[in-house]
């Protein structure tokens, strides 16, 4: 594929995700964080298994011999996350959400480091800590010097502990080598699928008592931030690699606020000094500051 091409389906497949931080406040207003999450990802399961099988054409039989990396993708990546990210979206707003979801590479890369021993440099450790100082001017809401009397915002923390759950997710990826990302991302969704469904026959899904709007609002998240992103996302990957995609990611936020913007709810100053922050913290993490130093000591 031709890199245009490439770049456009990575541009689209961050604005569906985008898309997803704004819509699923429309669709929580008459469902769960846990209706939301269930309904997700039973619906895409058919779908993800009709494309891994279309793309991939995997080995099923021994995709499934990586269950217990696959139950942890599942309950981290799958419940966990969505769960958590459903659930600060509650209590937050979509751009404050969007940005602290912007810390998550660098988040990985510690992470790798600790779990993974894999290599970590001084300027990537810097860029975690200038990342999460972004992070701390959104939650304080500027108020950075007065951290520990400020009255946080429940929903920028629990979109803390949403990022740590993907961070899990990212991990169990890493340490299943042997398993393509589409099939992996089908199964893991079947497990937590599995485990979450005991408790949806329990508590019900009101599907029947929604409105036409949240109805349209869950298949938009089926098809476009579950599906669409998803498959635009590996074949970019595939054609430019993961550095120069995982570039396209700072757009969540860019797009997040200009969503809201375009609805009335436009971006405050704290806010984009604090994604400012988080931009270049991931600049620095995942190495694209320093290959951009070696290339100019070599020339």
């Amino acid at each position: 594929m031709k890199t245009k091409n490439a770049i456009m389906l990575l541009v689209f497949c961050n604005l569906f995700w985008a898309g997803n931080f704004i819509v699923s406040q429309v669709v929580m207003d008459e469902i769960t964080p846990f209706d939301l999450t269930y309904i997700r990802w039973l619906a895409s399961l058919v779908f993800l298994f009709i494309i891994a099988q279309i793309i991939e054409k995997p080995d099923w039989k021994h995709a499934a011999k990586n269950w217990k990396y696959l139950l942890g993708m599942g309950i981290s990546g799958i419940i966990l996350y969505n769960l958590f990210l459903y659930s600060a979206l509650t209590l937050t707003s979509s751009i404050n959400a969007s940005i602290v979801t912007a810390l998550n590479p660098g988040l990985l890369v510690l992470l790798s480091a600790i779990i993974l021993k894999e290599r970590i440099t001084k300027i990537q450790t810097i860029g975690v800590f200038v990342s999460l100082f972004g992070v701390l001017v959104v939650i304080t809401e500027g108020n950075i010097f007065q951290i520990l009397s400020v009255n946080y915002n429940a929903g920028d923390l629990i979109m803390i502990l949403a990022i740590l759950a993907w961070s899990g997710y990212s991990i169990f990826g890493k340490m299943m080598t042997t398993v393509k990302p589409i099939t992996a991302t089908a199964l893991s969704s079947t497990l937590g699928v599995l485990i979450m469904t005991p408790f949806a026959i329990r508590e019900g899904i009101p599907i029947t008592s929604m409105s036409m709007q949240a109805l349209i609002g869950i298949l938009f998240i089926v098809l476009f931030p579950s599906l669409g992103s998803y498959i635009f996302w590996n074949v970019g990957v595939k054609s430019i690699g993961a550095s120069r995609s995982g570039v396209f990611l700072n757009l969540i936020p860019v797009f997040t606020a200009l969503i809201s913007t375009l609805l009335g709810n436009p971006a405050t100053m704290v806010q984009i000094i604090g994604g400012l922050f988080v931009f270049t913290g991931v600049y620095m993490t995942t190495g694209m500051l320093e290959r951009r130093l070696n290339k100019y000591q070599t020339t």
